[in-house]
């Protein structure tokens, strides 16, 4: 491992955690999810330094995309939201670092990638998509051959769950 890895992998790491730490002390619902999001964004980077792309967009995707706005639509269902999200960010100097860390995560990212670019889009002409490592397949075929019956019931679960909060929401709105 080379030291500039090594860093980012301890940077991302501190920024998980850092993040986590927030969000456990947040007053304010939408604040907290808005620092965990943060906190599975680092993570996810985390994956992708080490070589597992499908699970970093799986991060991304689920918990930091859809599990986050099932979060907010719970907490703006529930009017816990009414503390203001400003309350945490106080002072311009904080939205400045805020930018100019952002900035220079940013610029390092580029500086990585013109490194790596012909290796992260490879010529597609006359490269056959069967050759190359597939880590889907093997995941798909444990999930919807050996757990099928668990995951369509998580599934109905879910759907249940969100018909009995708007059910319930219903219910609270029409007695207001």
């Amino acid at each position: 491992m080379t030291l500039l890895y090594q860093f980012h992998f301890v940077l991302f790491g501190l920024i998980a955690v850092a993040s986590a730490i927030v969000f456990v002390t947040r007053k304010s619902p939408v604040a907290a999810v808005l620092w965990l999001v943060q906190t599975l964004a680092a993570l996810a980077a985390m994956y992708v330094m080490l070589e597992a792309h499908f699970v970093a967009a799986i991060q991304v995707l689920v918990y930091a995309g859809a599990i986050m706005v099932v979060f907010l639509f719970v907490i703006m269902l529930l009017n816990l939201g009414h503390v203001q999200l400003a309350s945490d960010l106080r002072d311009m100097r904080w939205r400045l670092v805020a930018g100019a860390v952002g900035l220079l995560l940013l610029a390092e990212l580029f500086v990585l990638m013109r490194d790596r670019l012909p290796r992260v889009l490879p010529d597609p002409v006359g490269m056959d998509p069967l050759s190359q490592p597939n880590v889907v397949t093997p995941l798909a075929e444990v999930l919807y051959r050996d757990y099928l019956l668990a995951f369509q019931v998580a599934g109905v679960l879910l759907l249940v769950a969100v018909i009995g909060a708007a059910v319930l929401a219903k219910r609270v709105s029409a007695n207001s």
